[in-house]
């Protein structure tokens, strides 16, 4: 039996379709629990009240994006010059203050067009994602494979979260108390370690190659949890 939506698609009038995508999407209610959300929206509201009106979301999106890329870039370039480490950091200050702000800043002005963000964010932080572990997998400061591995870790999370957002109607923006704001604080402290201990344990590891197998062992447990936490929900949900 044909769905209602496939006999929209079946009319002559486009707009009709696009009226019954707009009806069918729903906004899924936003969990965010980590150690600095409350501090963070505070400051993010302060900010989106006081951004001068030609600034749009989509130019703070672009900035968040441009921003990890050339972070990326900069790890790169630390291959040769450690001091890029330092700018990092300012690109990293920069990717929260495109990527947390654009969306705060649509709410705040009433401007929100749910399906084109939830999908242009997203995209672009796994391309963001991408450039940012492949700039550490050049860098020298790390393992190309345990830069890959943690970029994996990265989209799979990301996959399950999307699902979650999908099935549960819930997009959860941390795990276990931290978020993207946590993560980048602590990528910017490990940069200012790195110019100093680049190795550790006498100088037989790599001081990131450490940090990377803690954090990948950390997404990986994540992953596990969550994944087995939303089935046996969605299990019981749904039990026949």
């Amino acid at each position: 039996m044909a769905s209602p939506l496939i006999e929209f698609c079946e009319q002559a009038n486009p707009r009709v379709l696009s009226e019954a995508r707009r009806a069918r999407f729903q906004n899924a209610k936003r969990v965010h629990r980590s150690f600095l959300a409350a501090a963070e929206k505070r400051a993010l509201v302060w900010m989106a009240e006081r951004t001068p009106g030609w600034i749009n979301s989509d130019y703070l999106t672009l900035l968040g994006f441009g921003a990890q890329v050339m972070a990326g870039v900069s790890y790169g370039l630390a291959r040769w010059n450690r001091h890029w480490l330092l700018a990092v950091i300012a690109f990293l200050a920069l990717n929260w203050l495109g990527d947390s702000l654009d969306g705060t800043l649509a709410r705040v002005r009433q401007r929100q067009r749910p399906r084109y963000g939830f999908y242009v964010d997203h995209m672009i932080d796994s391309f963001g994602a991408l450039a940012l572990m492949g700039g550490l997998a050049l860098s020298g400061y790390m393992h190309p494979l345990l830069a890959i591995g943690l970029l994996i870790a990265f989209l799979l999370l990301s996959i399950q979260s999307y699902l979650a957002t999908h099935t549960l109607g819930e997009f959860q923006l941390s795990f276990w108390s931290f978020g993207p704001t946590e993560l980048r604080i602590l990528l910017a402290v490990g940069n200012v370690a790195l110019l100093y201990w680049p190795m550790i344990w006498r100088g037989h590891n790599r001081l990131f190659d450490v940090g990377g197998t803690i954090g990948l062992i950390g997404m990986g447990t994540m992953l596990v949890f969550f994944t087995a936490r939303n089935t046996y929900r969605l299990y019981v949900e749904e039990r026949i």
